[in-house]
């Protein structure tokens, strides 16, 4: 049902249901015409020639023209125009021309006349000072007739009769005529409304088209401008302008739209970093302050007198200055790397050249705490990173496995060990050391900013306890794994690397 009505809704249906009423309405038009006007018209025509007759016939006589040569011309007149002409001599009794017996025999005797032609009855059309133009209708054939009959200037008289049967038969038959036109053009109008219409509903079912796609937002399709100047075609190139114009739009609201996004969230990252920043540096500077004011305090009332003490309590100002110093330093590292502020130099290098490199600055606290040291130098593994940010994640493994190392079995032990895999081009930096194992609690949590599991080892280590967070943050920039697992006898870290081969 609802395919019907989509159809009948058609501009091919409406075109052909609009085409089919003119045409039935010019038919219907023509049928009324010819019902009441052409029979009336008809009529006229005749009364107009039947007169031309008698003024012909009179004519003839009054010019004293041969018999010969009236019967000739009347003769003519009877053929072209389909009329009985009867001229009598009543004076004398008889005919001085027919055209045709039948008329004559109708005619008959001058005395039946009356009967025979009934030129008494029927109605009269048109009435002159020497003729009578009646219709009538025989009572013998049932024919109607249009006659003339009146006097020649010569004392004759004049019949002249045209049946007018034949009009009706003709208006009958051209009303049928009229019919199968009517039905001829409305098939042919359907078979031109379909070929006409085609050519038009074709490129506006294709701008529909496109019109809805548009409204969708997908400009991919656009109407083929054809090599004509027509109103459509102008529509199509109007609407592939409008189609490039709202595409250009869009992508600019689009990428306005983007930008505005980032930096809405360039603001709220900067807004939230700040905000942590200051949370984590209050949190953090709050005991070397009050140290700091303590000490300081204790200088200006001159608590201590003695040139050591006071030697003493200069150190440890200086000694907590410097360690928030190092604190907010690697705070505002830290951010700038979580918050993807901070700009990679990566480059190509040998990995164990750095871990040579990280080694010989811990020299000191590895021999201080006679800790052994297992690890291959003569490798050669290039990678692709940033030497600087990598050096660091090396020297938090490495102090890290320094400050919590322990004898175990009699031994203080490191290990340093690059595992290459070809395959998914990568290589994986372990660092072991002896040790205790650490709790699954504290795997998790030790990647977080500040926490530590004995904070007053750490401080006399002079740890700020976000090491590790910055190993996270630089890991998770190059986005490799990273991570802790305990191992038999100690506790091993680790990190990919991209190798360059």
């Amino acid at each position: 049902m609802e395919k019907i009505k989509k159809m009948l809704k058609s501009v091919r249906v409406r075109l052909f249901f609009t085409i089919s009423s003119v045409i039935i309405l010019i038919i219907a038009f023509l049928v009324i015409v010819n019902n009441f006007v052409f029979g009336t018209f008809y009529t006229y025509k005749k009364r107009a020639a039947l007169k031309t007759v008698y003024n012909v016939v009179n004519d003839y006589y009054n010019n004293n023209e041969e018999k010969e040569n009236i019967e000739n011309e009347l003769e003519k007149l009877a053929i072209k125009n389909g009329f009985d002409i009867l001229i009598r001599n009543n004076n004398e009794n008889v005919n001085v021309y027919t055209s045709t017996k039948d008329f004559l025999s109708a005619v008959g005797q001058l005395n039946e006349m009356a009967n025979k032609i009934e030129i008494n009855s029927g109605s009269i059309i048109e009435e002159g000072d020497s003729f009578t133009i009646k219709e009538i209708k025989s009572r013998k054939n049932e024919i109607t007739y249009i006659m003339l009959y009146g006097k020649l200037d010569n004392g004759y008289s004049l019949y002249v009769r045209i049946p007018i049967t034949s009009i009706q038969e003709s208006v009958k038959i051209s009303n049928n005529f009229l019919y199968l036109i009517a039905g001829f053009t409305i098939l042919i109008a359907a078979v031109m409304v379909s070929f006409i219409t085609r050519k038009f509903t074709e490129p506006i079912e294709e701008l529909n088209d496109i019109a809805q796609k548009m409204s969708k937002l997908d400009f991919s399709k656009k109407y083929r401008i054809k090599n004509t100047d027509d109103e459509i075609n102008n529509l199509g190139k109007s609407i592939n302008k409008m189609s490039d114009t709202l595409e250009k739009t869009i992508k600019q609201l689009t990428n306005t739209n983007i930008e505005l996004e980032k930096d809405i969230e360039e603001k709220s990252k900067i807004d939230e970093m700040r905000k942590s920043f200051i949370s984590d540096v209050s949190h953090e500077l709050k005991t070397p302050i009050a140290l700091i004011q303590g000490y300081s305090e204790g200088l200006v009332e001159n608590i201590n007198t003695d040139d050591e003490n006071r030697k003493f309590y200069a150190e440890v100002i200086l000694d907590e200055s410097n360690k928030m110093d190092k604190l907010v330093k690697q705070l505002l590292d830290l951010m700038k790397l979580e918050y993807g502020k901070r700009d990679f130099n990566n480059m190509e290098f040998n990995i164990v050249e750095l871990e040579k490199e990280v080694l010989r600055k811990t020299k000191m606290m590895l021999e201080d705490k006679n800790i052994e040291v297992e690890f291959n130098e003569n490798e050669e593994i290039n990678i692709f990173a940033d030497d600087f940010y990598i050096e660091q994640v090396l020297m938090n493994y490495v102090t890290n496995a320094i400050k919590n190392n322990k004898e175990i079995k009699g031994k203080k032990k490191i290990k340093i060990i690059n595992d290459v895999d070809v395959e998914k081009n990568k290589v994986r930096v372990r660092v072991f050391n002896t040790g205790d194992s650490i709790s699954d609690e504290n795997i998790v949590r030790i990647w977080n900013r500040f926490y530590k599991a004995d904070s007053s080892r750490n401080r006399e280590d002079g740890g700020t306890g976000i090491g590790l967070s910055i190993v996270k943050a630089i890991m998770n920039n190059y986005n490799n794994d990273y991570g802790v697992c305990n191992k038999e006898n100690g506790v091993e870290f680790y990190f990919d690397l991209d190798l360059r081969l």
